[in-house]
């Protein structure tokens, strides 16, 4: 398909090059603002967040457009990482694209607050709370190029949070915290960390073993105060709304901590709990690598960041079974929230589904990737498309030449779709294959 020479996006307009995969179909998405929904789920809970960190300057209109250095550079990403793949991420041009996570504004924000640079920091809710970007969350719509199932949608909303200090607080009021808490512990969380910082999961050469031990003890006591208070209204919501006896439900939330690897941050974890018998992974954390404080002018300062999808947490919190139903505009589903509150969701009529399969022979150069797929049959199909999934794959005995089939399954969650309308759909999807991926159906 032939690339515009320019791509608008929220009103800016951006030159495209051999880079450029931006869709309209994604670009249509980054004006829907669901985090300023007041009785949206994903607005629900990203105030419900805020609210645990009354302490920290809140962003949640960050523009979507970023550079590859602010996404991939300046955290440190290895030239090399699939992350910068164009498999994985969408391009406005070689060098702009649509942020894959919120830590793309880690050093822009920081560097903000060392410069006092007024136009950002007065985006912040309430930059009073911490005037020079010391500590902040930034909740903000995400993109990358995924599968098609019930959980993955290639729009998406995160979290992130970073907390700094200067070298003396670290060894002065965090260590006196400590003292004064004891270990990190809830009434309501049973703690499970049998992680140890060592050689696969490193304090980082700028940091002592005792910075990177009490930054650590900090972050993991401040993110389980927070998911345990967070997961009890969920439990208390139940029992408001007769879904739980009153005297039911999960009174205790284990928090298990994971030694993880992510490019920005050292020694890093991966926080899980266990809701409803299934541990959830909530998200990913760390000491944040030194070099980005430094690149933002505040050597003097370390401190530590997290990162999560709010997806998966409100999906769990709110009972919402698909993704794509954060997206729809059928009241039947807007209509069940209201600000500040968390209520289970009540599935309305469900629609039936009609399944696709669609077989081709791989090109010969190879040149194929499923989130190409993927890509296609969304931009084609736009949310009739419930999920795509490869069911079979073989190599031709004589040719080698390689076919796989892919089973494509439509569903509307707001109306019935006719036969005659999959069909179109269908045709369309297999005659861009041909003409976009290169293949050759059977």
């Amino acid at each position: 398909m032939p690339v515009p020479e320019t791509l608008s996006v929220l009103g800016v307009t951006h030159a495209t090059d051999g880079w450029t995969n931006t869709t309209q179909a994604i670009l249509d998405k980054t004006g829907r603002r669901l985090l300023h929904q007041p009785s949206h789920p994903l607005a629900i809970l990203k105030d419900l967040i805020f609210d645990e960190f009354p302490d920290f300057a809140h962003y949640d209109s960050l523009d979507p457009v970023v550079s590859a250095y602010q996404n991939f550079d300046s955290l440190g990403f290895a030239q090399d990482h699939p992350g910068r793949s164009k498999t994985d991420t969408y391009y406005i041009n070689r060098d702009t694209l649509l942020r894959t996570h919120t830590s793309a504004h880690q050093l822009q924000l920081l560097a903000a607050g060392k410069e006092r640079n007024g136009e950002l920091l007065g985006r912040a809710k309430n930059g009073v709370a911490a005037p020079e970007n010391e500590r902040f969350l930034v909740a903000a719509d995400v993109y990358r190029r995924d599968e098609i199932d019930a959980s993955h949608y290639p729009a998406f909303h995160q979290m992130e949070g970073v907390c700094t200090f200067s070298r003396n607080e670290v060894r002065d009021q965090l260590c006196k915290t400590r003292d004064a808490e004891g270990p990190i512990a809830s009434s309501a969380a049973r703690l499970l960390d049998t992680t140890e910082i060592g050689a696969s999961n490193p304090v980082q050469p700028e940091h002592s073993a005792e910075e990177a031990a009490v930054l650590a003890e900090h972050m993991k006591r401040t993110m389980n105060r927070m998911v345990v208070r967070i997961l009890t209204k969920a439990v208390e919501a139940q029992r408001s709304s007769g879904a739980l006896p009153a005297e039911g439900g999960q009174a205790e939330f284990p928090v298990r901590w994971i030694d993880a690897q992510f490019p920005f941050t050292s020694p890093s974890w991966e926080m899980e709990v266990l809701f409803q018998g299934e541990w959830l992974e909530i998200c990913g954390c760390g000491v944040m690598k030194q070099t980005i404080l430094n690149d933002a002018g505040t050597p003097g300062r370390i401190g530590w960041a997290f990162g999560f999808g709010l997806e998966r947490l409100a999906m769990l919190l709110f009972g919402i079974s698909d993704i794509r139903l954060f997206w729809s505009s059928d009241p039947r589903f807007a209509q069940q929230f209201s600000p500040g509150q968390i209520n289970a969701f009540r599935p309305f009529s469900r629609y039936p589904s009609c399944t696709k399969d669609v077989s081709f022979w791989l090109p010969a150069s190879g040149d194929f990737h499923e989130n190409d797929l993927m890509d296609l049959v969304r931009e084609v199909a736009g949310d009739l498309v419930e999920s795509v999934r490869r069911i079979d794959s073989f190599a031709h005995p004589k040719t080698g030449k390689i076919s796989q089939c892919f089973r494509i399954t439509y569903c509307s969650m707001d109306r019935n779709v006719t036969n005659g309308e999959i069909n179109a759909i269908q045709e369309r999807v297999r005659s861009d294959m041909v003409g976009r991926l290169g293949v050759s159906l059977r």
